[in-house]
């Protein structure tokens, strides 16, 4: 096979990743744009997400489909529950102070990690997607003749991938229209700008919080619930899900959800593209190295603003 197939390959590889991560990082982005609150426990939401999806599709009968979309629908839903609740018990306390809410996150982490790990065990565990039709990719290539149409042996991904893809768009393209289209995204934009301006014009900044905090979780496990089916549920899954969405939303800017959806998609489709055709590792370092440049000659984020 050629070079330009396996470019294909990697680069729809790499989309998968993208979609996911772009998911993930925008409930971070948001809760930090918002609330100004570094979520250390948002890799672990990821991970509620999984389990509870694999948990929702085991005690499901009927076809794989019935209990895939039980799973889309409930897990997103607890785990951002969850995540509401854990904003009105613990963050509220400690009055949203940014290093005691780092500490406060910390502590969420290890206690979802602990109790999954006595619930859930060390196992790692599949569920079984809804579709998984394999589908053989077409090449363009100039010949002879001109423009020609084949199909390389081995060059070939899964309807389910496409699938992933194609919803985690719609969700954020849904995310946008609520953040600039509804009521509800008028008040999480006008706390976001000044809070104290916004508790005097009546507006529950306490509830905007609890809500923007479960939606930042309920997006984290809807990315976990499309991953799921192509890497198994584990209790240590939050880890790597943490560190990119990171990754991303310092290079996007922090609190930009532009910024943060073409982040993700550069870092998603590189890390796909350099895994194929180098390693994972290779792909993590350079990561690494472009988050280090960026804080150094533009700390804002591509996409960020400078401090006025």
């Amino acid at each position: 096979m050629d070079f330009g197939p396996y470019l294909m390959l990697a680069s729809l590889e790499g989309a998968v990743t993208a979609a996911v991560l772009a998911l993930t990082a925008i409930g971070l982005s948001l809760v930090f744009g918002v609330m100004r609150v570094v979520n250390v426990a948002h890799g672990e939401f990821f991970m509620l997400g999984a389990v509870l999806a694999w948990w929702v599709a085991s005690h499901v009968g009927g076809p794989p489909a019935l209990g895939f979309v039980a799973a889309l629908a409930i897990a997103p839903l607890a785990v951002g529950g969850l995540a509401a609740l854990a904003d009105m018990t613990v963050l509220k306390r400690v009055a949203y102070d940014p290093e005691r809410t780092i500490v406060a996150t910390i502590g969420i982490l290890y206690i979802i990690q602990q109790v999954t790990l006595m619930t859930y065990g060390p196992e790692a565990r599949p569920v079984e997607p809804p579709f998984n039709t394999r589908l053989a990719l077409p090449w363009v290539e100039w010949g002879e003749s001109g423009l020609q149409l084949y199909w390389p042996w081995g060059l070939s991904t899964t309807s389910y991938k496409l699938f992933v893809i194609g919803a985690a768009a719609a969700v954020l393209v849904g995310v946008w229209l609520l953040m600039a289209r509804t009521r509800i995204g008028l008040l999480m934009r006008a706390t976001q700008l000044d809070r104290e301006m916004a508790l005097a014009f009546g507006i529950p900044v306490e509830r905007v919080y609890a809500m923007v905090f479960g939606i930042g979780g309920a997006l984290a496990a809807l990315g976990a619930v499309l991953i799921v089916p192509i890497q198994q549920a584990h209790y240590l899954m939050g880890g790597d899900p943490l560190l990119l969405s990171f990754i991303v939303v310092i290079i996007g800017g922090l609190g930009s959800l532009p910024g943060t959806v073409a982040a993700a998609v550069l870092i998603g489709l590189s890390d796909g593209i350099i895994s194929v055709f180098f390693s994972p590792t290779l792909a993590k370092i350079l990561a690494t190295l472009l988050v280090a440049l960026v804080l150094v000659f533009r700390p804002q984020g591509l996409f960020g603003t400078g401090a006025k």
